[in-house]
């Protein structure tokens, strides 16, 4: 578990809360990257402009807001904010709790042990916040209607009107359709991301002999390590989106994992399990970039509120009898 300034360790609720600050923050800051990668995917073809080519992501965002509006890009935001801010609290504490249990007598956890506990933490938050999280953002993402047209009502209205409906029509077991996939995205996303963020954090600290990175060079190092995540488990969030949106998907979670990579397979060709990677990549490196910010500052915030209130403490315990004292005294 890390330490504060004044050498104690950080307890898990300071985690907990910038954690939470921390995917706020990144939620607000990139989603609207987030649904160009969900309709990337979710494409059967190729989106092509007028011309006949190709759109790229940034082709697909500015299609996306002009046939749709620009807060089109925000569907889906209110899940997510709802969802996020539990999963990077999840995130954050269960990593430095795994990672305190992996360390050795002195304190210190080894690159395996980080990369473990990156494992239990991305394992962790997708079955108690991101699995149903994600169900219901894609489901909102999915649906191309205007939203400047007010007599285009879209089945689900906004996130709680989608857990309802889902709830209603399919039942709660929906919400953990794709779970198994869910958490092997989750557990090697976060085995890549904090394996990298800490080992580069403590060769950037070395290096330049301080005990605390500049705020740029924790956006930089936490844009590199959150792009592991995606460049290594591409195809498993391709198939984990297609099965979450699919509506009439029956059978057993293997037996719906056949169908749907049978299908792509053959109907789109294997580049298809590769569909949105950009986008992705373009949406949780920054976002990352904005997480590990964010989650450093109030965490350090946190620390040093934490260490002032415990340094007052015996301050106002000490002047407490002399003050009785001196008051006797006077009387």
């Amino acid at each position: 578990m890390s330490t504060s300034s004044n050498g104690q360790k950080t307890p898990l609720l300071t985690h907990f809360v910038a954690g939470g600050a921390a995917g706020f923050m990144e939620a607000c800051t990139c989603h609207p990257l987030d649904t160009v990668k969900v309709r990337m995917q979710l494409a059967k073809k190729a989106q092509r402009s007028a011309s006949g080519r190709n759109l790229s992501f940034l082709g697909v965002g500015i299609r996306i807001a002009k046939n749709e509006s620009f807060w089109a890009l925000y569907k889906g935001l209110g899940a997510v904010i709802a969802g996020i801010v539990p999963k990077m609290a999840i995130r954050f504490s269960s990593f430095e709790l795994y990672k305190g249990w992996l360390a050795n007598e002195d304190g210190v956890t080894s690159r395996t042990g980080i990369f473990l506990a990156g494992l239990a933490a991305g394992t962790t938050e997708a079955v108690l916040v991101v699995s149903p999280m994600d169900l219901i953002k894609i489901r909102l993402q999915a649906q191309r209607h205007s939203m400047a047209d007010p007599m285009d009502i879209p089945k689900y209205r906004n996130a709680p009107h989608a857990f309802y409906t889902i709830v209603k029509e399919e039942g709660v077991r929906t919400l953990y359709r794709g779970v198994t996939l869910t958490a092997l995205r989750q557990a090697t996303n976060q085995a890549a991301n904090f394996t990298a963020y800490q080992e580069l954090k403590r060769i950037g600290k070395k290096v330049q002999n301080v005990e605390d990175l500049p705020a740029y060079q924790t956006l930089v190092i936490g844009g590199i390590s959150g792009a592991m995540g995606p460049l290594t488990n591409a195809p498993i969030d391709t198939i984990k989106t297609r099965i979450q949106k699919a509506t009439s998907l029956s059978g057993s979670g293997w037996q719906q994992f056949k169908t749907v990579t049978t299908e792509i397979y053959t109907k789109e060709g294997l580049r298809a399990f590769y569909k949105g990677l950009t986008p992705r990549v373009l949406r949780v490196a920054p976002g990352q970039s904005v997480t590990f910010v964010v989650y450093e500052k109030v965490k350090k915030w946190l620390d040093n509120f934490t260490d002032k209130t415990q340094d007052s403490g015996p301050l106002l315990a000490s002047s407490s009898p002399s003050s009785s004292s001196s008051s006797t005294g006077q009387k």
